[in-house]
């Protein structure tokens, strides 16, 4: 059952979704060779609660820890290790915080250093046909118009869109109806009704769209060891369009990158 939110609702989600983007705007700058992922999660768990907020992962289906990092051949819900970052390399960091009894829930896939050209033009795509799907959640559309934009522009590029793992309505609990898958077929699937708050995230593969899980129970893997890329937004449909409740504004100004990409879904600037 879809949950619509208030006005007053929705900006509480706001809030939590702000503290998600400030983390990943904090991290940005430290992402480098030589840092452990787990120096990464133990940052942005002081970050969190000194903005007055929990770690929206951290003991959720009793994962370890408050980030997901999943480097490289990762899907998702990667596990903090030890391990250091190395030149070249890729990595996913998917936040979640909960402040005022709402959840806030977006990731970025960063690159280390200087990455391969065919690497970089992925997270191009992939951050790009995030906003593709955000265009479509609008009054009168339905959840498969989302996942059609998503998957054909995604793989007119040559990609493999992970069928498995989707995103989802999000507010008091993390995951919320509806399911929001990043294929699908227009018009198809529930309608987007007012007030409503997704978490939209294209996972995108540069080879296969099949998956492998490891023993860890968690980590999710692409099938034949490819990059794969994620990023996600919050969204809710106010006066029938998508307006974003997160931002990848400070993570650009952490990173000295102009970007407008934004704009058209934003009600108002962000300090």
């Amino acid at each position: 059952m879809i949950i619509p939110k208030s006005r007053e609702e929705i900006e509480l989600m706001r809030e939590s979704a702000l503290i998600v983007s400030k983390t990943l705007g904090m991290l940005a700058p430290e992402i480098k060779p030589g840092v452990s992922t787990l120096e990464l999660d133990k940052l942005a768990e002081e970050f969190i609660r000194d903005h007055g907020a929990e770690p929206g992962f951290l003991g959720l289906y009793d994962f370890p820890n408050s980030l997901c990092v999943s480097p490289n051949a990762q899907v998702v819900h990667g596990i903090p290790n030890k391990t250091p970052l190395q030149e070249g390399d890729i990595i996913s960091i998917d936040c979640g915080a909960k402040k005022n009894g709402f959840y806030g829930d977006h990731a970025y896939t960063f690159p280390v250093g200087e990455v391969a050209p065919e690497v970089k033009k992925l997270l191009e795509v992939t951050k790009e046909s995030l906003y593709v799907g955000i265009r479509e959640f609008k009054a009168g559309n339905r959840v498969g118009d989302v996942g059609y934009a998503i998957q054909k522009y995604t793989e007119d590029h040559g990609y493999g869109v992970v069928r498995e793992l989707v995103g989802h309505g999000l507010g008091r609990t993390m995951h919320e109806d509806p399911e929001m898958p990043n294929y699908g077929r227009r018009g198809r699937g529930k309608k987007f009704v007012e007030g409503m708050v997704v978490a939209i995230e294209p996972m995108i593969n540069m080879g296969t769209k099949r998956i492998k899980q490891l023993p860890d129970g968690w980590t999710i893997l692409t099938a034949d060891n490819k990059p794969s890329a994620h990023f996600e937004h919050d969204v809710a449909l106010v006066d029938g369009k998508p307006e974003l409740l997160s931002t990848f504004k400070y993570i650009y100004e952490s990173l000295k990158i102009n970007s407008t990409e934004e704009d058209e879904f934003r009600a108002k600037v962000y300090d």
